[in-house]
């Protein structure tokens, strides 16, 4: 189901597979068909639910952009972010917007590549382990060491998620 390529492999590029082939980090490509769920996502990645980090983005305010790395089975704590920022308020963009501060469609997005450079936020959970991330397009993803993307990102470390409620 999936096709694993290493960092010196040949996969088709993405602007977020040039950025990472240009980071000096050791990963490893995977693609894949369509996924319905994220255990589907893990599944064929290799990983564990909690190993697939989702890259969100979040609008501060105007023209001020983050984005924030949340492992697969967890999402934003508001508050938790809010405080660990220092504001009052934060949302999500829609999708065009997403798309015009990224250059990545939503279920895409990564932090590697993006059209400017933004700042990120990790959850602490990122850490200590190896994490899939998004690879710039459906069916892509990069798996490597959490503490070397956290380390590359120059990110904030924070515990700023909360448990997945089940639905």
């Amino acid at each position: 189901m999936a096709d694993s390529t290493s960092s010196s492999g040949s996969v088709a590029s993405t602007p977020a597979l040039d950025a990472l082939a240009a980071s000096g980090l050791d990963y490893e490509v995977t693609r894949h068909g369509h996924v319905r769920s994220l255990a589907e996502a893990a599944e064929a990645r290799g990983v564990s639910p909690a190993e697939i980090v989702k890259t969100m983005v979040v609008r501060r305010g105007a023209d001020d952009h983050l984005l924030v790395l949340v492992p697969g089975d967890r999402t934003i704590s508001w508050p938790k972010l809010r405080e660990l920022l220092g504001v009052n308020r934060l949302s999500m963009p829609d999708a065009d917007a997403a798309f015009e501060v990224t250059g990545y469609r939503r279920g895409t997005i990564t932090p590697f590549g993006t059209k400017q450079p933004l700042p990120v936020v990790a959850d602490v959970r990122v850490r200590g382990h190896r994490v899939s991330i998004g690879g710039g397009d459906h069916g892509v993803a990069a798996t490597l060491d959490g503490d070397a993307l956290v380390a590359h990102l120059r990110a904030e470390v924070a515990d700023v998620t909360d448990p997945e409620q089940p639905r």
